[in-house]
């Protein structure tokens, strides 16, 4: 039989969840940050060679 009480396990799960949900919301916020990077490098690139 398992030492560990029910609440243990619930707490560890609820954690390592917690924690994939924060690493997923810091991949969104990069890739967004790096989307408008080149959208911005882009749109630079057009003004200035537009005749």
């Amino acid at each position: 039989m398992s030492t560990e009480t029910t609440g243990d396990t619930a707490e560890r799960d609820r954690l390592a969840l917690e924690k994939k949900r924060e690493r997923y919301v810091w991949y969104v916020l990069g890739y967004f940050l790096f989307g408008i990077h080149i959208v911005a490098f882009v749109m630079i690139y057009a003004v200035r060679h537009a005749k």
